[in-house]
């Protein structure tokens, strides 16, 4: 039988989680982006700290954080880790409506925080979509992705600009 590249499955094709105990612990890091397009409207309410249900990027800043922390109760096969940093920023884009957010996450141990940087990303984004869905139900998540990551046997690895 051939050794599938999935990870996450075993030699009879069944789920299982990674054995990482024989791996050395490092350095991990991990970036993942993404962006939430809205109506012009709804950015100068973000923009302005005018939204009704208060300050969007501080709020969703705490919420990305939060989630990056519960990564592995949310993703059945994740490893919970002690997660070291997690840093996440908010950039304005008004030529195109939107705002982009980034995730720095960073761990010591034996396993990557790729997907604790995805879902700090995403989790951001939805909170965005949760304190202005009251004024435009048609904002857009998209292009979330990792962007790098650093550490472990694998070495460093950069996205293709």
């Amino acid at each position: 039988m051939t050794t599938s590249p999935l990870t996450h499955f075993d030699a009879t094709g069944q789920a299982h989680m990674v054995d990482v105990g024989a791996k050395d612990a490092t350095h991990r890091i991990a970036v993942a982006a993404g962006t939430i397009r809205m109506l012009p409207a709804t950015l100068a309410l973000v923009t302005s700290g005018s939204a009704k249900k208060g300050d969007v990027l501080g709020v969703a800043r705490i919420a990305a954080i939060m989630a990056a922390k519960r990564t592995s109760d949310l993703i059945p096969l994740c490893h919970p880790l002690a997660i070291t940093r997690v840093a996440v920023d908010f950039e304005i884009d008004a030529a195109n409506n939107s705002v982009h957010c980034r995730a720095q996450v960073e761990t010591y141990g034996k396993t990557g925080v790729e997907m604790e940087a995805l879902t700090s990303v995403q989790v951001g984004l939805l909170t965005i979509y949760d304190m202005c869905k009251a004024a435009d139900r048609g904002m857009v998540m998209t292009n979330v992705r990792v962007l790098e990551k650093h550490g472990g046997k694998s070495g460093d690895w950069t996205a293709a600009v």
